[in-house]
């Protein structure tokens, strides 16, 4: 575990709130560089930036709930290190709602890539069957002789 994210969880006042303001940078580049890959095209599940995104996202959320209980403190006397707390929150944000509006573009990209190979296939599979789609023979039978002479 990185000491910046250690901290967090023990740090308090302004010290707390720079650990937070590191976590939340950390979160923001792993987000970004999904947002980046994802733009590429490639699939959600792909990503492999995820491991790190839910590491971080998950302290960031345990820190959220540690303020909202009121077990940790976020009092910031230094009025420059509170805006600093609040640009990157909304920058935070900013990454995530990116990624949710990506992350829901890849998956109905893969939703249309999975479509089209499961049409493939019925496509080739109603092309060799000699039934159609009542269960009846929609060919003539053949026949095939194995009286062959040379």
């Amino acid at each position: 575990m990185k000491p910046a994210v250690q901290a967090v969880r023990s740090g308090a006042g302004d010290e707390g709130v720079r650990t937070l303001i590191a976590l939340i940078d950390e979160l923001i580049v792993v987000v970004s560089e999904e947002n980046a890959e994802l733009a590429k095209g490639l699939p959600a599940s792909r990503s492999k930036q995820l491991d790190d995104k839910n590491r971080l996202a998950g302290l960031f959320e345990q820190r959220v709930a540690e303020c909202a209980a009121r077990t940790a403190s976020l009092d910031v006397q230094d009025q420059m290190l509170r805006e600093q707390l609040m640009e990157r929150i909304l920058n935070l944000r900013l990454a995530m709602d990116e990624n949710l509006m990506r992350l829901r573009a890849a998956i109905e990209a893969s939703n249309r890539r999975i479509e089209a190979v499961m049409q493939a296939i019925r496509e080739q599979i109603a092309s060799v069957s000699p039934y159609g789609s009542g269960g009846r023979r929609a060919t003539r039978a053949m026949s095939c002789g194995t009286n062959v002479q040379a």
